[in-house]
């Protein structure tokens, strides 16, 4: 069942820097199945409304949950969150990885700190941050899907170089 949230989408970045993306999403259980999460501040870009439309119902089986929030995609009650409209991230040395033509960045500590993956895309801006539960095994697959989300925000600003120079 397709949930009718318009806009939505969180921001990933990749590469290089230690410029720390100051998303201040809080995801939350409130008193109604939904999850609140901040939008962020490049939320109405017309690119993430663009991509909202073709968020998949469901990512590693959980549903898409209802949410009003701009730039904001929420599935199986905050297991999955896609926010978009992030700055892009500046060169890190967090590990990069390309998934179907998208680059990411695994904010390692930040992941650590918050006991769930965090991650955003590099290259792409606005830029797209996502964040996703521990308890998520078949974190490819969540990324593959996300991928294809995102894929259509144009590349702008170089790309993933991987440990081995490619």
């Amino acid at each position: 069942m397709r949930r009718p949230s318009k806009r939505g989408l969180a921001a990933i970045g990749l590469v290089g820097g230690a410029a720390a993306v100051t998303a201040a999403v809080v995801a939350q259980r409130s008193t109604s199945p939904a999850v609140r999460v901040e939008p962020a501040a490049r939320a109405d870009d017309p690119a993430c409304a663009r991509i909202a439309d073709h968020y998949p119902d469901r990512i590693a089986g959980h549903e898409r949950d209802d949410t009003s929030t701009p730039g904001v995609a929420v599935w199986g009650d905050g297991t999955v969150v896609l926010r978009c409209g992030l700055e892009p991230p500046a060169r890190t040395t967090d590990p990069c990885f390309g998934v179907n033509g998208v680059d990411w960045v695994f904010r390692e500590s930040r992941s650590a700190e918050q006991g769930r993956k965090i991650l955003i895309t590099y290259g792409r801006n606005p830029a797209v941050e996502a964040f996703v539960s521990d308890r998520i095994t078949e974190i490819d697959s969540v990324l593959v899907s996300l991928s294809d989300v995102v894929k259509p925000i144009e590349r702008k600003d170089g790309k993933c170089i991987l440990p081995n120079g490619r």
